[in-house]
């Protein structure tokens, strides 16, 4: 049996980012690993750091930055879609509170190319520190 490969359309590959950044800002590992594909790679790109495997060092990344702050949240998002290519471009902000009680900003732009429905590759560029050491 022969299966094509799943091809998300304009609005559920959205989905599947907002989806993605609401688990990460839940703390809820499980729902965001299953966003990526299992050898899916993910890279901090302005400062040259990355990540490979889903299982392995991906998972690692989100407990590390589970454990480092108190709270995260991504929000006011503009995404750019393109459903040929299955990838989605998206801006957004973040506010990383550590457990002292301050509070970091920060505005991200993530790049997103997805296959069979996951993250294939993520690539992530940050302003500021990286919090995703």
């Amino acid at each position: 049996m022969n299966t094509l490969p799943t091809r998300l359309d304009a609005s559920q590959l959205q989905a599947l980012v907002e989806r993605y950044f609401s688990a990460v800002d839940r703390g809820d590992l499980a729902a965001t690993l299953a966003c990526f594909a299992p050898t899916a790679r993910f890279g901090i790109a302005n400062h040259d750091l990355y990540y490979q495997g889903r299982d392995a060092e991906v998972r690692g990344m989100f407990e590390r930055l589970a454990t480092r702050y108190a709270r995260v949240w991504h929000g006011d998002f503009d995404h750019v879609v393109d459903v040929l290519h299955q990838r989605v471009a998206s801006r957004f902000r973040v506010e990383n509170t550590t457990h002292a009680g301050e509070l970091l900003r920060k505005n991200n732009c993530n790049f997103f190319e997805v296959q069979d429905g996951l993250f294939a590759v993520v690539m992530v560029y940050m302003s500021g520190e990286n919090s995703l050491t």
